[in-house]
């Protein structure tokens, strides 16, 4: 029998090139759809990619069918939180509607398996400072509301057909491929670990400390930081649990533990050997002082053991990406 075919869109992406290059280095046969909008032709190292829209149904549908697709791996969306806060139709449109049309085009091809990009932002600001799966969900910004609803539309198709899915909620992603071969491209990114090694390298005047004061070790904001290899690993995990009969599951994908800000901001200095230009700022409306992921589910129902939990990986493997891109800067130009 001929090999079913794995559509990955935002695979030019972030998360999503470093999950395609784990899943072509297996061997699988990869289609990635990305209109590289934030995505790179450059970091797409395995099977083809087409350039388009994720809303396209005709381009979708053409490309399940052409490509006998049987697996979805679902990164493309909008992730800029402050950005939807002002432009939430921009969130809407692209995170949710897009996800919609995605699913109309699966259950008409029989896709049979779904892996979705979620996020801890469906959470809010959570009454505890771990938020397990059973957590209430109550996010505060359109971008974590347009993930929920993204999860409350595959929970619902899943229901009314014989698709499964895992959804995976991703806590603060950092780091880079530990070869160097691609990494965190995002124009304008707002990831801690990414602006950090920015200022080290010079292209930022300087990071930001927003709050001081919080009810932690070192009064500094506490977040659960998972290098992205990591994260590419358990989405090959969820696709492995899903073709071996698995229930469709959320599951959150984090370490279960957490760094603070001046933490991650010390693992940066000490991998580049000289201090950032640090300010310290008032607190941002809506940042709880510590969040960590709840992460034993994600290891019983997948298997899932990760390899890289330690910060000088991750802050020496974003800080190489960033020294690498001062040279030969990735662009579609």
């Amino acid at each position: 029998m001929a090999q079913k075919g794995i559509l990955i869109t935002g695979g030019a992406g972030y998360i999503g090139s470093h999950t395609a290059r784990q899943l072509g280095e297996n061997g699988e046969r990869l289609v990635t759809l990305d209109n590289l909008c934030t995505g790179f032709r450059q970091a797409v190292l395995h099977g083809e990619l087409i350039v388009g829209n994720t809303g396209d149904q005709a381009l979708v549908s053409r490309i399940l069918k052409e490509h006998d697709i049987d697996t979805v791996m679902h990164f493309a969306a909008h992730t800029i939180v402050p950005e939807s806060v002002e432009n939430p139709l921009k969130y809407y449109a692209n995170n949710t509607c897009n996800t919609r049309n995605l699913l109309a085009c699966c259950a008409e091809a029989g896709v049979k398996h779904f892996v979705f990009s979620s996020t801890a932002a469906v959470y809010g600001i959570p009454e505890t400072s771990v938020a397990y799966e059973d957590a209430p969900t109550q996010p505060i910004n359109p971008y974590g509301t347009s993930k929920l609803m993204s999860e409350m539309m595959l929970h619902d198709q899943a229901s009314a057909s014989d698709m499964r899915y895992v959804a995976l909620r991703y806590f603060n992603v950092a780091g880079c491929d530990l070869e160097g071969r691609i990494g965190q491209s995002t124009p304008k990114a707002t990831l801690l670990t990414k602006v950090a090694c920015e200022a080290a390298v010079g292209k930022r005047e300087a990071v930001y400390i927003f709050g001081t004061d919080y009810p932690t070790a070192d009064g500094t904001g506490v977040r659960d930081y998972i290098h992205v290899e990591d994260l590419a690993g358990a989405h090959v995990k969820a696709l492995d649990h899903l073709r071996q009969g698995g229930d469709s599951s959320i599951l959150n994908c984090g370490y279960g533990h957490g760094y603070s800000v001046r933490e991650l901001l010390k693992s940066v200095e000490n991998a580049n050997g000289a201090p950032l230009n640090i300010i310290e700022a008032e607190r941002r409306a809506g940042d709880p002082p510590e969040l960590v992921a709840g992460a034993d589910k994600v290891r019983e129902v997948l298997g899932w053991i990760p390899q890289y939990d330690d910060l000088s990986i991750i802050a020496s493997s974003a800080l190489a990406w960033e020294k690498k891109q001062l040279t030969a800067p990735w662009s579609n130009e």
